[in-house]
């Protein structure tokens, strides 16, 4: 019943939205199409991408094709990358496990249902802000009602598709997690990486061909007059879906590693004891933060982009011939891609399993890399020669198709040159890693904390100087012939290297996935105490026909958490670039709108204009208090987990901690998680409706602050993060110094780096990218406002929204701090739990 309840219920609550919208659409839609052409295209009207009118693709010649039938193919694409997902969700499922491991595999995935459901609800609360102020918006500017609904029903599909993704992904990986445990137990190291990075490959094609097949459904089977009405719903939907559990998977996790973590420095006990009612939370939370979020985020992440570059393409390009071809091998690339990812996956495997088959130790690493860089190579291949094949002649130049394959190819060398930049500073194999450790061997917690800053700011830097140096020669490959075909060309540049940055989609999010299997997998191994199981080595013997190593077991588990550590790190800058580079595309959409297509204003749009030089400084200003108000959500929600587990944890006489108390800690990161992501939300939404109602240039020079703040703050963080917590890695396996004050040092160290790297940083992505595309809308009807004379009322929402974003700010300290008084060393600790 709960089963039914919590996994049944939801999915067919949204399936019956889904299936009433597709009964609806040929209805609703080709209604709304003629009317749409009746009433012409007249005036700019706000609404940022539901006002795109999309070029008809039942034209262009490509392979004897128009361009709607060849990418018909790419539906056929779709249906096999979700085809691989299940077959190797159902490969996963079947692995062998022992009971006692499936046990705690359950549990786990019973809290995470739990904390699921919640945050389905919670997003459904959001969703009401949104969804008010979307109906009220598209009503001030005179948008027809039925148009409205369909945002909002699109709206619907795409928070769904994010929410829906995220569920299949801790799914899989709560079963993942088990089986790897197990198959640890044959002391050979080949399953112990193969099984996550199938679960992750799983996740990846799963989301990868959800996302391609809803985007290419819109472009494929809706008028085109309303494409654009479904686009800007779908987006705003993802968006909203991914911000809520990015955040608040972020808090979660980092809630329940803390306080789990700290008992080991606390009571001295061993790294995930059964007896810690903490660490059922923390194997939740590595799903709810380092599953949960990223897969909601990576759905995000390629939509958006998506969107921003058709709505670039409608909006630059004046010939419609050209836009049709233009759209056509944008979304060939994608299945292109999609189909290099499952190639090189399938040939990758097959090599390491060569290589690695009988080893009973290698580094765990290698396989992840090798995926990474074939995959890279593969897709680098596929693009020139698709691209050659599809588009040899682009708007009559003949040297267009390899100039665009170029620009693509920045973003999909990023994907595996910023994972290779980021082990230097993240691996256990890094110098700065293991300087963190000798730095700790003599100035314990405090040098570990700032050689990890050290480690974080040198990344920075390196990192986005690479960035850098890829967007330029996109810029300089730009120069050379697409300012024929439109405006701003190293815009567009700038957008299809995001777009590369995706290219190996299913495969980074492979990797990234790879991370919170091998952490639980530790987990469920010390938790399931099958060392302790009367009779476990025969009963093993006779039904799986081998003989159990424990001590190897253990420490390839470990090894392999390091390298689920470093490649969960190397994922995180890829999607938070995505956000920067990508942000600037939207930013166009804005930006065409406010100078009548760049005809006028421009001048507007420098540092002599004061409001964009304000803005400049407001977007900063935001970045710093988002990093606060995310780290005071997690050390507040810890301290409480903290204070329960000492006031409950028993060490003597039990074995494993009560399933109630485990129960309760989940409980506590999940008020938190949802407190503080509830503030921070609404702080940044109204902070984004009252930007965009003071000054639309102002506001222009916000989302550019916000994204360069946002960048180097997130790649700092990560990184330190990552660096802190490989040195623990490093103490724990390979110096075997455990229970020593090196091991705290290095705890401590890990503490501080956990929401840095998984909350503060990683959630910049998801709000960079609703506040733009929500900001679209916002700016635009505030310019509707003042030209229409009510500039008064438009100062008016400004300052009101404004109060009520410093109201959220506000509470995201004062509402959210540590309010016990401090205690004598004798005094009894409360246990109460205060919201």
């Amino acid at each position: 019943m709960l089963f039914a309840r919590t996994v049944f219920r939801p999915a067919a609550r949204l399936l019956l939205v889904f299936f009433i919208g597709t009964a609806l659409a040929p209805v609703v839609l080709p209604a709304l199409a003629a009317q749409e052409a009746a009433q012409g295209t007249g005036a700019h009207r706000p609404g940022g991408e539901v006002n795109l009118r999309l070029p008809d693709l039942n034209q262009g010649d490509f392979l004897g094709f128009t361009g709607h039938q060849i990418l018909l193919s790419g539906l056929v694409v779709c249906v096999l990358g979700l085809l691989f997902g299940l077959l190797s969700y159902s490969h996963v499922k079947n692995l062998p496990v022992h009971r006692s491991m499936a046990e705690i595999s359950e549990l786990i995935y019973e809290t995470c249902k739990a904390y699921m459901v919640q945050q389905g609800k919670l997003l459904l609360v959001l969703f009401c802000f949104i969804g008010t102020v979307i109906v009220v918006y598209f009503l001030l500017t005179g948008l027809e009602l039925p148009k409205i609904l369909v945002i909002l029903l699109f709206s619907i599909i795409g928070m769904g598709g994010s929410y829906g993704v995220a569920w299949f992904g801790i799914r899989i990986n709560t079963l993942a997690n088990s089986r790897t445990a197990f198959a640890a137990l044959r002391g050979k190291s080949w399953p112990v990486s193969e099984i996550p990075l199938r679960s992750g490959m799983s996740v990846g094609m799963m989301l990868i061909s959800v996302e391609l097949l809803f985007m290419l459904a819109i472009l494929l089977f809706i008028p085109a007059t309303v494409a654009g009405a479904c686009f800007l719903g779908f987006a705003i939907g993802e968006s909203l879906g991914a911000a809520a559990l990015r955040i608040a998977g972020g808090i979660f996790t980092k809630i329940a590693d803390i306080g789990s973590d700290l008992m080991k420095v606390v009571f001295k006990i061993k790294e995930d004891d059964a007896r810690n009612p903490g660490v059922i939370a923390d194997c939740t939370g590595d799903n709810a933060g380092d599953s949960v979020g990223p897969t909601a985020d990576g759905f995000e992440t390629y939509g958006v982009t998506g969107v921003a570059l058709i709505s670039f393409i409608v909006l630059a390009v004046a010939d419609s011939a050209i836009q049709a071809q233009l759209l056509v091998w944008i979304f060939l690339m994608r299945v292109m891609m999609v189909l290099a990812s499952g190639f090189s996956y399938l040939i990758s495997n097959r090599i390491s399993r060569a290589r690695y088959a009988d080893a009973v130790k290698f580094n765990f690493e290698s396989p992840l890399t090798q995926l990474v860089w074939l995959t890279s190579i593969v897709s680098v291949v596929l693009t020139y020669l698709l691209s050659y094949v599809i588009v040899p002649n682009l708007g009559g130049n003949p040297d267009l198709w390899w100039q665009l394959s170029t620009v693509i190819t920045c973003g999909t060398l990023a994907g595996a040159i910023i994972p290779e930049l980021v082990k230097v500073f993240t691996s256990t194999d890094s110098r700065h890693v293991r300087e963190v450790v000798t730095s700790s061997r003599e100035g314990g917690a405090s040098l570990n904390i700032l050689s990890g800053f050290v480690a974080g700011n040198f990344s920075a830097y390196w990192l986005g100087i690479t960035i850098m140096g890829l967007m330029a020669i996109a810029y300089g490959v730009s120069t050379l012939g697409l300012g024929e075909l439109m405006k701003a060309p190293a815009i567009f540049a700038f957008g299809l290297v995001a777009f590369g940055f995706l290219g190996m989609g299913p495969v980074t999010i492979a990797v990234d996935s790879y991370g919170p299997v091998t952490d639980n997998a530790q987990s469920i191994y010390e938790l399931s105490l099958i060392e302790q199981v009367p009779g476990v080595k025969q009963e093993i013997k006779r039904d799986h026909g081998f003989d159990l190593n424990f001590e190897t077991a253990k420490e390839l588990l470990e090894e392999n958490d390091g390298a689920g550590n470093t490649f969960k790190a190397t994922a995180k800058p890829v999607l938070i670039g995505t956000a920067v580079v990508g942000a600037t595309t939207m930013i166009f959409s804005i930006i065409m709108a406010l100078t009548h297509g760049l005809t006028g204003g421009m001048e507007n749009l420098s540092i002599l204009h004061p409001p964009f030089l304000l803005g400049l400084i407001t977007g900063g200003a935001v970045i710093y208090w988002f990093t606060g108000a995310s780290t005071q959500a997690v050390t507040t929600g810890a301290y409480r987990a903290v204070e329960f587990i000492k006031a409950n944890i028993r060490l003597e006489g039990v074995t494993k901690a009560s399933v109630e108390d485990s129960r309760r800690v989940v409980e506590i990161c999940t008020q938190y998680a949802q407190k503080g992501m509830f503030n921070i939300f609404l702080g940044v939404f109204f902070s984004t409706l009252a930007f965009a109602f003071i000054e639309p240039f102002f506001f222009i020079g916000y989302l550019i602050s916000i994204a360069m703040f946002g960048l180097f703050q997130a790649i700092f963080m990560a990184n330190a993060g990552g660096a802190w917590d490989n040195a623990k890695k490093i103490v724990e396996t390979e110096l075997k110094m455990k229970g020593t004050p090196l091991h705290d040092a290095s705890i401590v160290g890990d503490t501080v780096g956990d929401p840095f790297k998984d909350t503060s940083s990683v959630a910049m992505n998801p709000v960079i990218k609703f506040t733009t595309l929500f900001g679209l809308l916002a700016v635009e009807l505030g310019v509707y406002l003042v030209s229409g004379g009510n500039a008064t009322l438009s100062k008016v929402l400004a300052v009101a929204f404004f109060l009520a974003a410093l109201f959220f700010v506000y509470r995201s300290f004062y509402g959210m701090r540590i309010e016990a008084e401090p205690q004598s060393a004798g005094a009894r600790r409360p246990v109460a739990v205060k919201a």
